[in-house]
């Protein structure tokens, strides 16, 4: 009774909907106690594979189960009447019970693992157990929501842990393992791989169903001739086909044992755990126990555990005096309060900072030369950049700002964003801005009026030409000009 959930906490009967996410023991094996011993009368919906192997698991869990039968929480009819009440949700199908829609995605994790999409008035609740990212060699990985939820509620392993990369974890891997032996013993790449597990082979059926890859081969196929790895369950080896090899190898010192899970009280496991030199096998016989064994070290709830790590976190130069100002990022996290360089914040966080670049462009008809040499009467710092390096005429300002060059009309300014670039901007459209108002308005003649007053010109000097050569130089004379007009006066009249 103390594994289970907290359900004295809650009324099972005001519950509308039960959504499982996958059939893992933690998240599924309370399951037939919930839907047979308490008052809760809604539905319960999970997927198909989920479903197909939850009746598996569980029936398995009961037989492996060492205890009476009256601590024994439900047992095989439970299991079998619970399986009556489950309803199976597909991938993406919405349903709705009681006004709450929901549905589903695929979670990665194992075979028929779902994230159940919650709608309640509007509010979208995203609920997930396990899930993965990465994609497996076998399962899809988890997809992301096409709508973004207002809560999320996922499991604790997932949601405050950061996980390495899968291609870290497997370099990890290898690099643990003696690749010099293995390089130089080929002889043990062809080995064979068992596994010794008749829930293992039901629920491979399963997976068969949805994925048609196996590279393990079933122990009805095993052949005790030279080295081998069998896998084999339950992990507790309190009988079962895990405990049948165990009893025939545990005396030869050979043989590994590797125990990958937790160990629980009672079990064998915890007894090889504390490597004793006998143990006693099924039949009441004592053996010796000579095989080696792989330490797995599980603490207890509240149990405290010590771990001591290289870090690369970089301290203050000296300690800062009492009144000093010191400067950095106030990191909060839960009740713990950090300073440190904006550098840092991504190592020793899970936030980072970002730059945001800004650039204006504007007209400016003036020399860029006279922008230059004003600039550098007013700021103490004003310098002239290489052409190969900005690709133009362009000066810094401050080393924070670039005044570029565009075109005979336009000048663009450059700078990465923060409180004192940001003034250094201003100051510099306030100037250039003021500049573009002293500079004197010029107005040029078009073409077409100047060819114009050329012709008139020539026009003039053919007519008096013309008129001279009539009437001789001494009688012609031009009397008066108004505008681009002239009067001849010939002669007497």
């Amino acid at each position: 009774m103390a594994a289970l959930p907290y359900f004295d906490e809650i009324d099972p009967s005001t519950i509308d909907v039960l959504l499982v996410t996958h059939f893992h023991l933690d998240h599924a094996a309370s399951l037939p106690y919930f839907l047979e011993k308490t008052t809760f009368k809604g539905p319960v919906f999970m997927t198909l594979a989920t479903k197909a192997i939850y009746t598996l698991l569980l029936s398995d869990y009961v037989k492996v189960s060492k205890v009476s039968v009256e601590d024994m929480l439900y047992d095989e009819q439970d299991i079998l009447r619970s399986m009556d009440k489950i309803e199976v949700i597909d991938f993406h199908q919405t349903l709705e019970v009681n006004g709450i829609r929901f549905w589903c995605y695929t979670a990665g994790h194992v075979l028929g693992a779902a994230m159940f999409m919650v709608d309640i008035a509007g509010v979208r609740v995203i609920y997930t157990g396990d899930y993965s990212r990465e994609e497996d060699r076998h399962l899809r990985p988890a997809e992301i929501p096409q709508f973004s939820p207002d809560i999320c509620i996922i499991e604790s392993t997932y949601g405050v842990q950061l996980h390495q990369p899968r291609n870290m974890r497997e370099k990890c891997f290898i690099d643990g393992m003696p690749n010099e032996y293995w390089s130089n013993h080929p002889e043990l790449h062809y080995i064979p791989i068992y596994y010794a597990s008749p829930l293992a082979k039901r629920c491979m059926a399963v997976y068969q169903t949805y994925i048609n890859t196996s590279a393990l081969k079933c122990i009805e196929n095993f052949n005790d001739v030279g080295p081998s790895v069998v896998m084999a369950s339950p992990s507790g080896l309190q009988s079962g086909l895990s405990r049948q090899p165990f009893e025939i190898w545990c005396s030869d010192k050979k043989n590994a044992c590797v125990i990958p899970g937790n160990v629980v009280e009672g079990t064998l496991t915890k007894t090889i755990i504390n490597e004793p030199k006998e143990v006693t096998l099924m039949n009441g016989i004592t053996a010796s126990l000579n095989m080696h064994n792989t330490k797995i070290i599980s603490p207890k709830n509240c149990q405290s555990v010590e771990m001591y790590f290289n870090s690369e976190k970089r301290l203050a130069e000296k300690t800062p005096e009492v009144g000093e100002t010191v400067s950095g990022l106030l990191v909060k996290k839960t009740f713990t309060y950090q300073i440190m360089v904006p550098d840092d914040l991504h190592v020793f966080s899970q936030l980072s900072t970002e730059n945001i670049s800004q650039r204006i462009t504007f007209a400016y008809t003036g020399a860029f030369g006279v922008l230059e040499h004003r600039l550098k009467q007013i700021l103490e710092s004003v310098e002239s950049l290489p052409d190969e390096e900005s690709e133009g005429p362009a000066f810094r300002v401050h080393e924070r700002l670039t005044v570029k060059y565009e075109s005979e009309k336009h000048i663009s300014l450059h700078w990465r964003s923060d409180p004192i670039s940001d003034m250094v901007s201003d100051s510099v459209v306030a100037l250039v801005l003021n500049i573009s108002c002293e500079i004197p308005k010029v107005f040029v003649e078009s073409e077409e009026a100047t060819k114009t007053e050329e012709n008139s010109k020539k026009a003039e000097k053919v007519v008096h030409a013309l008129l001279v050569s009539l009437l001789g130089n001494g009688e012609v004379w031009r009397e008066w000009e108004t505008g681009d007009k002239c009067r001849w006066k010939c002669g007497a009249s």
